[in-house]
């Protein structure tokens, strides 16, 4: 009979097999599947080795007979994984380690169920884990059926059976095998458990997240503040919901299915007008389904999203107020910086000098400064070697009314294919207000925080013809680069004409 190890070392010869001459590199995609699901097989039994392996030996003198201080410094030494991963497989052993009896016989472990299951395969130990987390939190609390009953749901669970348990630890049902659960299906299931075995339990938790709740901006470090903190459930959830209503703006909450282009009207619109000479209205950008290519992660899109929030609460009648006025964010920028530095925001690059974010402390270019303050919530402070020369006032702020009107014709963010509201985004001046540009109507468009932010190097422009709001996409999305009128914004014209008529 071959030893345990030579049975290993066969195991690893053919997985050696497998590995070798490209064999995986000519499978078909079912085929790769099949493989997967063969791989994870092999992995968890793995892992079942090792976890077994160690739980069957003395837990004190079996990592100091092999020279090491203990049995995670043994893991990392023998099984090649970090101290997570040691950690990870010393909780699992320590859940089905067996004791053994004054007589020498194994008894049961704490989880003999779960333990069967992770020797079968049909659970890793992520998986173990997840399942027996949240039932190791209450376990003090519940009973012998109780703790026995958990154990043999999740078990059943593992192996692909629904299970039904009552709060005593009684009734247990189970249908045919069906599909293997994830951990998360696991932990899920474990949660349900514990929630009905000890529902006493979730006053202490809801305790406790109210005691560990708190948010903390960390230094600002490489041009960023890291944020670190617990957010309630509740909090969170309302969280979630806001951002998933700013990145999901085509929902129930999008006025329209998107921006479209009609063709400028009147003599002097020409190419610039962005419909053929025939006026025909099958302009094919205004039926392209493409919409705007968006390399974000999802991760800064929540930033982006996150951005627009704090925008949207600054500006609420609501919102608290410091010193008598609304929160106001001061970005200090030289005013030779500035001067030289508003070529950022019409794309002409170049940093043309830095500015300082109060509060933070970060120096920003210019760029970033100019879109802050022309985001319609901020105040500027001009400094001219370390004089303050000016300070901007409320005139060039849109009041409510403006923005009201200017939403009301835009609809959405103007870059076509953001169907962000127009009320959820930041209101852009066409014309800079530094370079004399009013505080209009007219001089004003919705963009989102994000087309906002990178007006100046995305490529997209923006101007106004005869208080009509135009576009020019970047040469990847219209090759003709043509100036296009928003057909939302045009529609609000059309419309409105005939009522001033009537006046």
């Amino acid at each position: 009979m071959k030893s345990t190890a030579e049975l290993l070392d066969r195991v690893i010869a053919d997985l050696d097999t497998v590995l070798s001459d490209g064999a995986l590199a000519g499978l078909s995609d079912a085929d790769r599947v099949t493989v997967l699901q063969g791989a994870g097989a092999v992995f968890r039994r793995a892992e079942a080795v090792i976890v077994e392996t160690i739980a069957t030996g003395d837990a004190a003198d079996f990592p100091h007979s092999a020279g090491c201080r203990g049995l995670n410094e043994l893991l990392q030494r023998t099984v090649s994984v970090d101290v997570r991963g040691a950690s990870r497989v010393d909780r699992v052993v320590d859940l089905v380690r067996r004791p053994v009896s004054l007589a020498g016989e194994r008894m049961p472990g704490r989880w003999s169920e779960l333990r069967l299951a992770l020797l079968d395969g049909v659970v890793g130990v992520a998986g173990f884990l997840a399942a027996t987390g949240p039932i190791e939190k209450v376990w003090d609390r519940l009973t012998v059926d109780q703790r026995l009953a958990a154990d043999v749901a999740l078990a059943g669970c593992a192996r692909g059976h629904g299970v039904v348990v009552d709060a005593d630890g009684e009734g247990l049902e189970a249908d045919e095998p069906g599909a293997a659960p994830t951990p998360q299906d696991l932990k899920a299931l474990a949660e349900d458990l514990a929630s009905m075995f000890d529902p006493d339990g979730e006053e202490p938790k809801d305790e406790d997240s109210r005691r560990r709740r708190g948010i903390t901006i960390g230094r600002l470090t490489d041009g960023v503040h890291a944020i670190r903190g617990y957010l309630t459930p509740e909090v969170a959830a309302q969280l979630q919901l806001i951002l998933d209503a700013i990145l999901n703006p085509k929902g129930d909450g999008a006025p329209m299915p998107g921006v479209h282009f009609a063709p400028s009207e009147g003599a002097g619109a020409g190419a610039g007008a962005g419909a053929g000479a025939d006026g025909d209205d099958a302009d094919p950008f205004n039926s392209d389904p493409r919409c705007v290519l968006d390399d974000r992660s999802a991760a800064q899109k929540r930033h982006d999203a996150l951005a627009m929030v704090f925008g949207i609460a600054a500006r609420h009648s609501d919102m608290p107020t410091l010193g008598g006025a609304a929160p106001v964010l001061v970005v200090n920028v030289d005013a030779k910086d500035l001067v030289g530095g508003m070529g950022g925001m019409g794309g002409a690059g170049g940093n043309g000098g830095w500015a300082t974010v109060a509060g933070s402390g970060a120096h920003v270019p210019v760029s970033v400064a100019a879109h802050v303050g022309c985001a319609g919530t901020i105040q500027r402070v001009l400094v001219d070697e370390g004089r303050i020369i000016g300070i901007t006032t409320t005139d060039r702020v849109f009041t409510v009314h403006q923005r009201r009107a200017i939403i009301a014709r835009d609809k959405e963010c103007l870059i076509p294919g953001c169907h962000v509201p127009a009320s959820w985004c930041e209101i852009h001046h066409v014309v800079e207000h530094a370079r004399g540009g009013p505080t209009h109507t007219d001089n004003g468009v919705p963009l989102c925080w994000w087309h906002h932010r990178s007006l100046g190097t995305s490529g997209w422009e923006i101007r106004k013809q005869a208080g009509l709001p135009q576009v020019r996409g970047p040469r990847w999305w219209d090759p003709d680069e043509r100036w296009r009128t928003p057909r939302l914004s045009a529609a609000r014209v059309t419309l409105s004409a005939p009522l001033a008529r009537t006046g």
